[in-house]
């Protein structure tokens, strides 16, 4: 690998308030990044959009992580994983394991000051989000290039992992945790259950302007059925839709009241797209959707665990991270 130096090791993710207070600066952040409001002539009115979106949602986006807790778990939860990657790492690799969050703290500047004091040269951008999209991957990329613009350095040698959509641990580590979610069904229903991936959407518009993230998604979404082999219905739809713009589809909601007009029984959805539990998880699915369920009729809901620190998925980061240090 060229260094005897320590090699740091980038996990880039979303992030999350981890307070009530902070729920509207999250909001602010995220909707200030040119990735997420990306109009003509956008900079000269972004921050006040921003603004003005933070302030209407953040009554709603607190009601809901006062149900989950009061903040998000996604920072205790990616400490997690970096833990056990860099325990997954050594001793064959002295690796430096820090986490840069987006739109909340520990942000990208605080990873870049300990990686400097702790002598790094060689770095590994390694992305919590398995499908790229210029949204989490590409933004969280070019936030790191802007902040070693700030701050004048030249001194990392970087190298990135974009995507893993097909990774056979990671795609191993979605089938075992299905599979645990299967075993939770009572043995003489277990026939009935259909299977609802559900990924984060994104608008149409960003697919048409290129954007592989859609495509990813089908990746892993054929290559889970069929290295499953579950034998079951399954069907793939997505949500989190923020805004008035036309969105992929079908949507979570649209999903769950065709399958009760079909008089489906037992559903588990299965978070396609989410390495960790958060909001999108704790609340629109295991909350929000199963509820709407039960109204509907569904008498069986359940979502299969997130992948957080198994075995599969480490091994699947640790993987990507040695191909990179030795390409």
């Amino acid at each position: 690998m060229g260094t005897e130096k320590p090699v740091g090791i980038v996990l880039l993710q979303l992030g999350g308030p981890d307070s009530l207070e902070s729920v509207e600066p999250f909001l602010y952040n995220l909707f200030c990044d040119p990735d997420i409001i990306d109009l003509p002539l956008a900079f000269l009115f972004r921050r006040m959009l921003a603004g003005i979106i933070a302030r209407r949602r953040a009554p709603r986006v607190r009601e809901i992580y006062a149900r989950i807790g009061g903040r998000s778990p996604i920072l205790k939860l990616t400490a997690r994983q970096a833990a056990a990657l860099e325990r997954a790492l050594r001793p064959g690799l002295d690796a430096r394991v820090v986490i840069a969050m987006r739109y909340w703290h520990p942000m990208t500047g605080r990873a870049i000051d300990a990686l400097v004091e702790a002598g790094v040269e060689e770095v590994v951008l390694l992305p919590l989000y398995p499908h790229y999209s210029k949204t989490t991957t590409g933004s969280s990329v070019r936030e790191w290039e802007r902040e070693l613009r700030r701050r004048g350095l030249s001194r990392f040698r970087v190298r990135s992992v974009t995507g893993y959509s097909e990774h056979p641990l990671y795609i191993a580590a979605i089938v075992r945790n299905i599979g645990i979610a299967l075993k939770r069904v009572p043995a003489e229903g277990r026939n009935a259950v259909h299977l609802v991936f559900s990924a984060h959407g994104t608008p149409v518009s960003l697919v048409r302007a290129g954007d592989p993230y859609q495509g990813e998604i089908v990746k892993t979404y054929e290559a889970v059925v069929r290295t499953g082999n579950f034998g079951l219905p399954h069907h793939l739809c997505y949500q989190s839709k923020v805004g008035p713009q036309k969105w992929l589809e079908p949507s979570l909601d649209a999903t769950i009241e065709r399958l009760a007009h079909e008089q489906v029984s037992r559903v588990i959805v299965i978070p396609i797209a989410f390495v960790s539990d958060h909001s999108e998880t704790l609340w629109e699915i295991n909350i929000e959707a199963k509820l709407e369920a039960r109204r509907l009729g569904i008498r069986y809901f359940d979502m299969s665990p997130a992948l957080h620190t198994s075995a599969d998925y480490i091994g699947a980061l640790r993987d990507l991270v040695m191909k990179e240090l030795t390409a």
